[in-house]
């Protein structure tokens, strides 16, 4: 029911920053936790932050804590990964994703792409050295 889109990918230095933004679809957006995943060519899928659907609870992955800010604007319908300080390992697809159950936990994060139902295109990201 939910449909997902992702943007602002793109090409950028170490140490450069971006905005990803994922527009999400429906009128019950502020009742699903959400959560940003990438991929890397040749590797698994990797959890990367999840925001709450209530309270704006915020958990990191350790490759990506301090570094990367996960937000919403439920007005908005839109989720955000603000990136900063990036790294040439941080290159991937991006994908966001919404959970597979709205009014979920607000205490337990979701870290497991078992926990989500919808998902994004993905946009590319990629990290000069």
């Amino acid at each position: 029911q939910v449909q997902l889109v992702e943007s602002g990918g793109g090409l950028v230095q170490a140490g450069g920053s971006l905005r990803l933004s994922c527009a999400a679809s429906g009128r019950t957006f502020s009742g699903y936790s959400m959560g940003w995943f990438r991929q890397a060519p040749g590797k698994g899928r990797e959890f990367v932050a999840t925001i709450t659907w209530s309270g704006g609870n915020t958990y990191y992955a350790d490759s990506v804590k301090g570094r990367f800010t996960i937000s919403r604007d439920n007005a908005k319908n839109t989720v955000y990964l603000q990136m900063n300080s990036l790294k040439p390992e941080d290159t991937a697809v991006y994908y966001c994703a919404a959970s597979s159950r709205i009014y979920g936990s607000t205490t337990y994060y979701y870290t497991s792409d078992a926990d989500y139902g919808y998902w994004g295109q993905g946009t590319q990201v990629t990290v000069s050295s």
